[in-house]
C-alpha cells in the first residue's frame, strides 16, 4: 500500500510560478510511474504530466506543455511538478497518482491517489 501526500499547493497571480511535491511511503517508489492529476469545480479530473518509473520519459497535456514540469528523485521518495507561466484557468485541486504497472495518461490505471492540493491563480 502507497500512501501519497502532496503539498506546496497555494495563492499566486497569473503569470507566476509554484512547485508542488508529493511525498511517497508504504511501497517501492521507483516502481510506480507517476502522474498529476487535477480537477477544477464542475468539471472532471484531468491528466496533467506523468514521469516514468526511472524518470526519463515524461508526457504532458497540451494545456500545460511547455509550462509544467515533471520529475522525481527515487532517493527522496518524491515527485513535483514545477509550474510556471501560470493562468488563471490552472485553478484546480492537484492529485499526484503512482502506477504499479502501466504508464498512462488515464486516472484509472492509477492505483494510489493523493488527497489533493490546492492551487489557486488569480487574474
Amino acid at each position: 500500500q502507497v500512501q501519497l501526500v502532496e503539498s506546496g499547493g497555494g495563492l499566486v497571480q497569473a503569470g507566476g510560478s509554484l512547485r508542488l511535491s508529493c511525498a511517497a511511503s508504504g511501497g517501492t517508489f521507483s516502481r510506480y510511474a507517476l502522474g498529476w492529476f487535477r480537477q477544477a469545480p464542475g468539471k472532471e479530473r484531468e491528466f496533467v504530466g506523468l514521469i516514468s518509473r526511472s524518470g526519463d520519459y515524461n508526457e504532458y497535456a497540451d494545456s500545460v506543455r511547455g509550462r509544467f514540469t515533471v520529475s522525481r528523485d527515487n532517493a527522496k521518495n518524491t515527485v513535483y511538478l514545477q509550474m510556471s507561466s501560470l493562468k488563471p484557468e490552472d485553478t484546480a485541486v492537484y492529485y499526484c497518482a503512482a502506477d504499479r504497472s502501466t504508464i498512462s495518461k488515464s486516472p484509472n490505471n492509477y492505483d494510489y491517489w493523493g488527497r489533493g492540493t490546492q492551487v489557486t491563480v488569480s487574474a
